[in-house]
């Protein structure tokens, strides 16, 4: 004997929970693009034609880039304060020994800022999806490439100091940014293409 239990929900409250997110611009994957689609995530999303504006109200509601808009986006604050703090402790502009590790904290600042915005400005297209992330790729990979120019300068072992290593480590350290930057976007390109032929 099967028992029926004391509450359950009517059916038709699945469709006006989706009804009631898209009214506030958010969307589930049911109602949203599947190239806009991340892995685990269904709902939560913006609407895929938003214009810059509604991008940048979106970041003040609960959907699924809140939290990666504002953890990269505080983070640029704060690392641009220590800059300038330390600009007042650093000859920046004359001490050339300063100078890589000017270099860095600019790639500091710069990698999370470019990071907030493409999460903010993602959904204004697909095409505007794909060059957000594109820049956020190069930004994480030219970060990287100043750790090294940090390492190089100032932590390489006295024992490596102009040996082949110290001379190469940054050239190859660029190499592999853009190394890694082209494969970051070729990879979302075939993505991309092999959706298409998909769902063509």
């Amino acid at each position: 004997m099967s028992v029926e239990p004391a509450w359950t929900y009517p059916k038709w409250s699945d469709e006006l929970f989706i009804q009631l997110q898209a009214q506030d611009g958010i969307y589930s994957t049911q109602k949203q693009l599947k190239i806009f689609w991340e892995d685990g995530i269904i709902s939560g999303y913006r609407h895929p034609k938003s214009s810059a504006l509604d991008c940048v109200l979106s970041s003040f509601q609960m959907n699924n880039e809140t939290i990666n808009i504002w953890t990269h986006f505080l983070p640029t604050w704060y690392f641009l304060w220590r800059f300038l703090m330390l600009s007042y402790c650093l000859d920046f502009w004359r001490d050339s020994y300063s100078w890589p590790f000017l270099a860095y904290m600019w790639l500091v600042c710069l990698y999370p800022f470019t990071s907030s915005c493409a999460h903010t400005f993602s959904t204004m297209s697909t095409h505007a999806r794909h060059i957000c992330y594109f820049l956020d790729y190069g930004s994480l990979s030219l970060y990287s490439l100043g750790c090294a120019f940090t390492y190089g300068a100032y932590t390489m072992p006295d024992r490596w100091v102009n040996g082949p290593l110290h001379h190469y480590f940054v050239p190859v350290a660029a190499f592999n940014s853009f190394v890694c930057t082209s494969l970051s976007c070729y990879s979302r390109v075939t993505t991309v293409c092999a959706m298409v032929l998909t769902l063509g």
